[in-house]
């Protein structure tokens, strides 16, 4: 930077006065409901620059690895194509000076400009520019430091995503999962998670009882999973906050495949005895059970829609594996899936219009949505292996396990609803099991 001017001084006024404060937002209710383009399974990404944010003396690492964080959220989301800095032609310096020149951008293939500088307190602020219309969308700024500074990062994320796609975004949330080790035979899985993008991983549980399909409480500080260590499969509680597990209920059969309901008031599962697998639900307070199905025949993985008025899940009553809805309160439950093969993992998503499901059909798996009455059955990506879908928390991506050939060991992914964008999750193991956490969710 020429002369002594401090990277602060190249920071307005207005992004120096206060922390976490709207600094200017301008309404462009056209851009959400144009720059996203999705038709008949295709799907065109907002081009986006993040440029270089302009730090003080001292803030340089802290600084691009915002940047860093941000550009990889959107790239991940399969919602943005971010355009390569290499081709950039305006310098940071000139952007905290003098503002975005708006034709060098358009010039870059950039549709939407994302600008930061970091001051020397660690205070992160960004704008958000359009750079076709030549205007501010919005501009926040946020205290950063060692430890938060890849949140900070993902909030940022958020309020770019949301602001130019109209949806929540989802960057500031965690995926708890099944890590697994060893070989095939002696398989070693805990409870473990970590931020959405794979970062700040850490095992939960000691790997000295096998457990299985962990789900978070809609607060994100339970966890419901299913774990051998009383020799049997039954469902336990993890707190997030202490670390401390306790048994859900004492049952004479196993209990297995929990999820909260959204209150968090309740947790709906599977209890198997006397040969026969129903479908209970378990009030929290009074940890008495309430049985939901009475058929002589499986009924599992059971998952609440949004507004907890009906279940999801899968049975065998029909003589073949396939997706039921019934209502929460009771009553007679309606088949939704028709189709050849097993259907099979049922979750409503957030939004309340799909429910995400796997399908076993002529040797292969595939991970498809279908509308809660039945129709718009869509399948959306397949693997020797696939499973355990789980939707993030805005309804728009869907996580889940795959094995692309036997023996290969289990990996998570990523997908958007339309079937593009699938990305892998970096863990340090294999991996299973996947929920994805509410929104904000990060501690």
């Amino acid at each position: 930077m020429p002369g002594s001017t401090s990277p602060l001084s190249l920071i307005p006024k207005a992004f120096c006065s206060a922390l976490c404060v709207v600094l200017c937002l301008l309404s462009a209710p056209a851009w959400a409901q144009t720059r996203v383009v999705i038709s008949e399974g295709t799907m065109r990404p907002i081009p986006i620059a993040v440029a270089p944010f302009v730090a003080a003396p001292g803030q340089e690492r802290l600084a691009q690895e915002v940047v860093q964080t941000i550009t990889a959220d959107l790239t991940g989301s399969g919602l943005f194509a971010t355009v390569d800095p290499r081709a950039f032609l305006q310098d940071p310096a000139s952007l905290a000076a003098q503002g975005p020149d708006f034709e060098q951008w358009r010039a870059v293939g950039a549709e939407a400009l994302v600008t930061g500088q970091v001051d020397p307190a660690g205070r992160v602020a960004f704008r958000l520019w359009d750079v076709l219309g030549g205007q501010q969308l919005t501009g926040k700024v946020y205290a950063a430091t060692a430890q938060n500074r890849r949140r900070v990062a993902h909030i940022a994320a958020d309020v770019i995503y949301e602001r130019l796609t109209g949806e929540a975004g989802y960057f500031d949330t965690r995926i708890v999962y099944v890590s697994e080790t060893g070989p095939a035979t002696r398989r070693v899985k805990r409870l473990a998670i970590m931020d959405q993008d794979g970062a700040n991983g850490r095992t939960l549980t000691d790997g000295g009882a096998m457990v299985l399909t962990p789900r978070f409480s809609p607060n994100a500080q339970l966890i419901a999973y299913m774990s051998y260590e009383t020799g049997q499969p039954q469902v336990f509680l993890y707190d997030l906050n202490t670390g401390r597990r306790e048994l859900l209920g004492r049952f004479s059969g196993m209990t297995f495949a929990p999820r909260f309901a959204p209150d968090g008031r309740s947790v709906v599962m599977s209890l198997a005895r006397a040969g026969n697998t129903d479908i209970y639900v378990m009030d929290l307070a009074s940890r008495q059970p309430r049985r939901l199905t009475n058929e002589p025949s499986i009924e599992t993985a059971p998952s609440f829609s949004p507004d907890g008025r009906f279940v999801t899940f899968e049975s065998d009553r029909s003589g073949g594996q396939q997706i039921y809805v019934m209502p929460t309160a009771g009553g007679p439950a309606k088949r939704i899936t028709f189709g050849q093969g097993r259907y099979a993992t049922p979750v409503w998503s957030p939004r309340g219009d799909l429910i995400a499901f796997t399908r076993l059909y002529q040797g292969q798996f595939y991970l498809g949505v279908i509308k809660p009455d039945g129709s718009g059955e869509r399948l959306i990506t397949q693997a020797w292996h696939v499973e355990g879908p789980t939707w993030a928390p805005n309804g728009r991506r869907i996580a889940y396990f795959k094995e692309r050939r036997a023996g290969q060991g289990a990996r998570l992914y990523t997908i958007d609803i339309t079937g593009h964008g699938e990305r892998a999750l970096s863990t340090p193991t294999g991996a299973s099991d996947p929920a994805w956490s509410p929104p904000g969710s990060q501690r």
